[in-house]
């Protein structure tokens, strides 16, 4: 399926690609996402994670059609996706979103999961449009993006709607920088290529402590 995602390896340059259309989090998708993120957290030798989307989108978020053809199964799934956030934000390795394209609700806070973020400059938003389509911010969601942004980006992101650019999201923080489309995977992994070989075992414990609360957020029942 081209929305499903993949792995590649290039030295210690590691790849998830999220997919090649809105790479919602479909139930099929979180499995193979599930898969990957643990071969990544199993590997022993020096890895560094980028993470991409393979056309005009980064990530949509959560699979609307799947939620509404089930909705009794809302809660367990938004656990899933919630313990997958957990995973990214504390993987004992250094990782960057590369923000290809658009980034929505839930496809927006995983590359915030991320340890650094870096965005296409001229084309694609980052959203988080809760607001604007009546569904608040779970606990571990807003945890999350408020252990992210600064307390002006998560007031003018959570509240509002607005869709950020590029070049707005970098003035806001929201991501560490921009580049061209054509040079923004070299861009991302500069960032974190010499950074592989951090010691797993202490980067591991310096995020789940940085982040533990965060953590406890997300891995606890989503509430209605």
């Amino acid at each position: 399926m081209s929305g499903m995602p993949t792995l590649t390896t290039d030295g210690p340059l590691w790849t998830l690609d999220l997919g090649s259309d809105e790479n919602r989090f479909s139930p099929a998708w979180l499995d193979d996402a599930e898969d990957l993120l643990a071969q990544v957290a199993a590997s022993t030798e020096p890895v560094a994670l980028v993470t991409k989307g393979s056309d005009k989108f980064y990530s949509n978020g959560l699979d609307l059609d799947w939620v509404m053809a089930n909705p009794a199964d809302f809660l367990t799934y938004a656990g899933r996706v919630q313990a997958m956030l957990a995973t990214i934000l504390t993987l004992p390795v250094p990782t960057i979103a590369a923000v290809n394209g658009h980034a929505f609700g839930a496809g927006a806070m995983l590359a915030l999961a991320h340890d650094f973020r870096v965005m296409r400059a001229d084309r694609g938003f980052f959203c988080l449009p809760e607001a604007d389509i009546r569904i608040p911010f779970t606990d571990g969601m807003s945890a999350l993006i408020q252990a992210k942004l600064t307390p002006q980006a998560a007031v003018a992101s959570m509240t509002t709607g607005h869709r950020f650019g590029g070049e707005e999201a970098a003035a806001y923080g929201v991501v560490d920088a921009v580049a061209p489309l054509e040079s923004l995977a070299d861009a991302a992994a500069a960032r974190v290529r010499g950074l592989a070989g951090k010691d797993r075992t202490t980067l591991g414990t310096i995020k789940s402590r940085m982040y533990a609360g965060v953590v406890a957020a997300l891995l606890a029942p989503p509430r209605s």
